[in-house]
């Protein structure tokens, strides 16, 4: 079998870099990798960048995405033949005409922390704003099972999300409709419910897995998130 390459896409509030380990275990054991920049601008403009990049690379494709990551794969994927996979991490996955901020009810999924007490608007050009959590919550929202002084610096690092990226809708038929699907449940998700990550989940038909994690996963969690990946490149042909 040709071994797949494994494309990461990052969500909000992170950068590429926060698949390091799972990309140099990939790495060791002779996977291709590539860490494909979310632009974090909007959903459509993210997605078609992102599918930009898949059409350059050969031969099968498994594509990883965290958090809203997993909205943005779910379109980036769609008509692109090289992606043999999907796997969500701590993701949003979402059907035609949701959005992240409308995909889940806070009252049938309570429990998340993101929202006008955690984060800060601000704005650029004209009419557009940008949305970063706060130093003082970053680490409770995101990453709670990380070191202080880690998430302290991270909620420093973080790159935003635009709102039009927070409100965008997902288009007809994304690819989890057609494509085999693996996710990866944070139990101790305080940015989206782990009830609400099952629930996607469990839509979308994906291979279920969980871990005691906080949202940040891939960096609390590596070789959970690995072996997530691991599974779906076993399961090709």
């Amino acid at each position: 079998m040709t071994r797949p390459t494994i494309a990461f896409v990052h969500g909000a509030f992170a950068d590429s870099s926060s698949w390091s380990e799972t990309i140099a275990a990939l790495d060791a054991a002779k996977y291709p990798v590539i860490a494909i920049p979310n632009q974090l601008r909007t959903l459509a403009g993210d997605a078609a960048y992102v599918r930009s990049v898949l059409s350059t690379l050969h031969g099968p494709v498994v594509l990883v995405g965290h958090s809203y990551g997993g909205a943005v794969i779910g379109e980036a994927a769609r008509g692109a033949d090289n992606v043999a996979a999907l796997v969500f991490v701590a993701a949003y996955i979402l059907d035609e005409g949701e959005s992240i901020a409308t995909v889940l009810d806070p009252q049938r999924f309570p429990g998340g922390l993101l929202g006008p007490d955690t984060t800060v608007e601000r704005p650029f050009g004209t009419g557009e704003s940008d949305l970063y959590i706060t130093t003082e919550q970053f680490a409770k929202v995101f990453a709670a099972d990380l070191p202080e002084e880690q998430t302290r610096l991270m909620s420093f690092e973080q790159r935003p999300l635009s709102l039009g990226a927070l409100t965008g809708v997902a288009a007809a038929r994304p690819a989890w409709h057609d494509k085999p699907s693996w996710a990866l449940i944070a139990e101790h998700d305080n940015a989206i419910p782990p009830d609400g990550q099952r629930w996607m989940a469990e839509r979308a038909g994906a291979t279920l897995g969980s871990v005691a994690s906080a949202h940040a996963v891939m960096l609390s969690q590596p070789a959970a998130v690995t072996e997530t990946i691991l599974e779906a490149v076993r399961s090709l042909p």
